[in-house]
């Protein structure tokens, strides 16, 4: 019998309020809107049918209501974890994508090139890497041995632990396009480490609406 690995499935939580406002939420612990928990709802029944194992979620409210839709379906406990909340953004959080470029345009410039920068005076994105990735880990190795971990969280935490563990430079980290609402990736166990086996999956492409666009 061939054994295919442990799977990853890095879940992006529903849609909010601010998310259609294009306001940068960060930390901040916003609801999701009705369509955020139908999305969910949708979302879930798919995930279910991958027969997950384990379900780890963010502790912010829009990705734990998230986490609870698949939850509901699987019966699986969910371990709620404070290091993958979002990206603390300090001045930025609460402010739409225009006032961000019209106070921190410079700011937002060097961060879209790639420059390691504290968007509002918060996290560096290899500090949001190196909170999170850790906890995947950690959770990944609770695992049987061909078992799928399910991990709900942010955009831009997502974006950064699956850069961090396929080993990529942070610089490059801005090649992995943003998720929509309640779309998600998968990693793959290979001979050399994590691979990126789907991206942005669960739909078809939308536009993406969030702090990681």
């Amino acid at each position: 019998m061939t054994h295919r690995g442990p799977r990853l499935i890095l879940w992006r939580h529903g849609q909010t309020a601010w998310n259609l406002e294009r306001r940068f939420q960060g930390s901040t612990d916003i609801e999701l809107t009705e369509t955020g928990v139908a999305q969910a709802k949708r979302a879930a029944r798919l995930l279910a049918s991958l027969k997950p194992d384990a379900i780890v979620a963010s502790d912010l409210k829009r990705a734990a209501a998230t986490a609870g839709e698949l939850s509901a379906i699987t019966g699986l406990p969910v371990t709620y974890e404070e290091a993958l909340r979002e990206t603390y953004a300090g001045e930025w959080q609460g402010l739409t994508h225009d006032e961000i470029i019209a106070r921190f345009g410079d700011q937002y410039a060097a961060w879209k090139r790639g420059e390691a920068v504290r968007r509002g005076g918060g996290e560096l994105e290899t500090e949001v890497a190196d909170r999170a990735a850790p906890v995947v880990l950690r959770h990944a190795e609770k695992l049987p041995e061909d078992g799928t971990l399910v991990v709900v969280s942010h955009g831009g935490t997502i974006r950064t632990t699956i850069g961090r563990l396929l080993g990529l430079e942070p610089h490059h980290w801005e090649g992995l396009g943003g998720l929509t609402n309640c779309c998600w990736s998968v990693l793959g166990r290979g001979a050399r480490g994590w691979r990126l086996l789907e991206h942005n999956a669960g739909t078809l492409p939308e536009p993406v609406l969030g702090d990681d666009d």
